[in-house]
């Protein structure tokens, strides 16, 4: 068995704008996975994935609007981030296995007509989800992330990938607050910190960086497979990228030229922060959200 941290529910407490419940799945490899379920059971389901090194308390100012408009929203957090068990070995983390897992949870809670809302890894993850399992997703909305498959890394992110292998410090909230425009408050600092109390539970997010796609790496051939489902998604595809992201600027451009849901769609939108724009601009993203459930007709 490896070797799990799970962190103690005391770290959680009296977060800032967190009520919501917390759910748990129980992985086939007997890892805890925490996740958001909030609204009507039989809503059409809103899946929030996030990336690195954030959790589900990123999308927190989305989770109210969307449910106050009759849906449900589902927020997962990955192995190895908020409320969910973390590997303390970066070994033992791989792209492929946060597919499966995620996969895993999906099909038990047998989730259709997913509206998919995906930033960093989140879009990684959750786009390689629509790729195996087309049919249970009614739209997609992707907000700086991607689905590399190879391509060079970007400057930003080589940098961002070397600090991550190398400095002896991984400050999780002043990292989100970075990569933040609007100034976050030390509780808010305190609660992207939270889930991380010592260096071994910081494995999963220490080797997310260096397991990214870009250039060689093992995980291409199942994008470019990913890549070739993508090309004949037809649903709604919604482009909701930042103005002041560096490392994903740009971004959006294969997805509108090769998904065929994103070709011509009027609802893409150029969102008002720099990467983690759920804190810069939830509103806005929110809307882009249930613009591109209505467009899928759920």
């Amino acid at each position: 068995m490896p070797l799990v941290h799970r962190t103690p529910d005391s770290r959680f407490a009296n977060l800032p704008d967190y009520p919501f419940q917390p759910r748990y799945h129980l992985l086939r490899e007997g890892l805890r996975m925490h996740y958001i379920d909030e609204g009507d059971a039989d809503a059409t389901p809103v899946l929030m994935m996030h990336g690195e090194p954030s959790w589900s308390y990123l999308y927190r100012h989305m989770v109210g609007p969307v449910v106050e408009a009759g849906y449900r929203v589902l927020a997962p957090d990955l192995i190895g981030f908020g409320k969910s068990d973390k590997l303390t070995r970066q070994s033992e983390y791989s792209y492929a296995l946060h597919v499966a897992w995620m996969r895993d949870w999906v099909e038990t809670m047998d989730l259709r007509n997913i509206v998919l809302a995906c930033q960093d890894w989140g879009s990684l993850i959750g786009l390689r989800l629509v790729a195996e399992m087309p049919d249970r997703f009614a739209g997609v909305v992707l907000s700086n992330g991607g689905l590399p498959a190879g391509d060079p890394a970007p400057d930003a992110f080589r940098k961002w990938r070397a600090f991550s292998k190398h400095s002896p410090i991984f400050p999780v909230g002043k990292i989100l607050q970075k990569a933040t425009v609007r100034t976050l408050s030390k509780a808010e600092v305190g609660a992207y910190d939270a889930p991380f109390p010592n260096r071994q539970s910081k494995a999963g997010a220490r080797i997310f960086p260096s397991l990214v796609p870009l250039g060689e790496n093992e995980a291409v051939p199942d994008q470019i497979k990913a890549w070739e489902v993508l090309e004949t998604f037809a649903k709604p595809f919604t482009c909701a990228f930042s103005d002041k992201d560096p490392i994903t600027r740009g971004g959006d451009t294969k997805f509108r030229e090769k998904v065929p849901g994103a070709k011509d769609n009027p609802l893409h939108h150029t969102l008002s922060g720099h990467h983690f724009i759920q804190e810069d601009d939830p509103e806005g993203f929110a809307a882009v959200i249930l613009e591109t459930a209505k467009r899928a007709g759920v």
